[in-house]
C-alpha cells in the first residue's frame, strides 16, 4: 500500500504518510487513491482543490464550513513547513473543544485528513509555504465560519505569539460564541 494511516489523539483525524519512490530524476508519490482511503474508513470524495501561498508567521484559521455544505479536508504542505491544527467542534463528542497538531512540510510530505465537524488552521514556520486543500464540498461563502486563533477556551499552543492575520480571521468569534453554529454528533458516531 502506498500510504500509512495513523490516528491522532482525536481518533477521527488521520495523519497520512505517503510512500515516496526516489530515482535519479527525483521522486514520485501518490497523493490520493480512493480505494486505499476507503479501506481506512476515509470514504469522502473530494470535489474541489484549493491552493495557498503564505509567508513566515502567517496564520490561516481556525476555519470550517457549516452544513449543508460542511467540508472534510485532505491537506498538505507542498513546499515549506506549517504547524497544522485541528479542533473538534462536534457538540456531544468526547473530544469536543480539544485540538491536535502536527508539522506538515514539503520535506516530510505528510498529509492530514480533517473530517467534517472540525475547525482547521495552520501557521507558517518557513520563509514561505505552499499549501493544498482537497475538500469534500464546494466553497459556500454564506456558510463559512471560524473560531479566533487565540481562543482561551481551546488554548492552542501556537509556536508564534504575533501571527500575520487577515482582517476576517482577526475578527472571528470565540469558541463559545460560535458554538450555536457547530456540528452535533450523531449518537452512532460517538466512539
Amino acid at each position: 500500500m502506498p500510504f500509512q494511516f495513523h490516528s491522532m489523539e482525536i481518533p477521527d483525524v488521520i495523519l497520512i504518510e505517503p510512500r515516496t519512490f526516489h530515482d535519479p530524476r527525483g521522486f514520485f508519490m501518490e497523493v490520493y487513491k480512493h480505494s486505499d482511503f476507503t479501506a481506512q474508513a476515509i470514504p469522502d470524495q473530494f470535489v474541489q482543490v484549493n491552493f495557498s501561498r503564505s509567508r513566515r508567521g502567517a496564520l490561516r484559521g481556525l476555519h470550517y464550513q457549516s452544513p449543508p455544505q460542511a467540508q472534510g479536508k485532505l491537506v498538505m504542505a507542498l513546499r515549506g513547513e506549517v504547524f497544522d491544527v485541528v479542533v473538534d467542534i462536534r457538540q456531544g463528542s468526547p473530544t469536543y473543544g480539544q485540538w491536535v497538531s502536527t508539522i506538515l512540510s514539503g520535506e516530510n510530505r505528510r498529509m492530514l485528513y480533517v473530517p467534517v465537524g472540525f475547525a482547521h488552521g495552520f501557521c507558517v514556520l518557513s520563509e514561505e509555504a505552499d499549501f493544498i486543500y482537497q475538500v469534500t464540498a464546494e466553497y459556500a461563502p454564506h456558510l463559512e465560519a471560524g473560531i479566533v486563533w487565540n481562543d482561551p477556551t481551546i488554548a492552542v499552543e501556537w509556536p508564534i505569539a504575533e501571527p500575520l492575520l487577515s482582517d476576517k480571521d482577526a475578527a472571528l468569534p470565540l469558541f463559545q460564541a460560535a458554538a450555536d453554529f457547530m456540528y452535533p454528533v450523531h449518537e452512532e458516531k460517538i466512539l
